[in-house]
């Protein structure tokens, strides 16, 4: 499979998993699938990646090397379309499984679904931003929770 088709198989995956995490009822299987069939698989994607190349046993498309200890390094390392579907992956992976918390969070917070999907497309596409929103907006409600118990 070339790298091009992973990073798309991967965005669809993972896009498949938000559409769920925005639309479909929010029972224990989903929200179970999501985290095993979205999630984990999106993170075992990423260890058989990042194992090939740390073992040299999958070829990155392109020059390779680079480390995570300078900014040089890293930049080497995406500079490859194995590298960058790496890295795209573990984006994928973690935004998914915040966008997951997120929902969950806001369930038990009583946030209906209409307040909470603004919060997870900002999660989706910019993930750290999004991930902020939400703990600036859930604030009040978690200490009033907190007093209540």
């Amino acid at each position: 499979m070339s790298w091009n088709n992973l990073f798309l198989l991967a965005n669809y995956w993972a896009l498949a998993g938000w559409i769920a995490l925005a639309f479909l009822p929010r029972n224990p299987k989903i929200l179970a699938f999501i985290l095993y069939a979205g999630v984990a698989l999106l993170c075992l994607a990423y260890t058989i990646m990042i194992i090939g190349f740390l073992t040299g046993s999958i070829d990155a498309g392109g020059p390779g090397g680079g480390d995570f200890t300078t900014l040089a390094g890293v930049m080497k390392l995406f500079d490859t379309p194995g590298g960058a579907t790496l890295g795209w992956t573990h984006y994928l992976a973690f935004d998914l499984f915040v966008g997951l918390w997120i929902a969950r969070d806001a369930d038990n917070k009583g946030f209906g679904r209409f307040v909470q999907v603004p919060f997870l497309f900002l999660t989706l596409m910019v993930g750290p931003v999004g991930l902020l929103a939400w703990l600036i907006v859930r604030e009040r409600r978690a200490r009033a929770q907190a007093k209540g118990k």
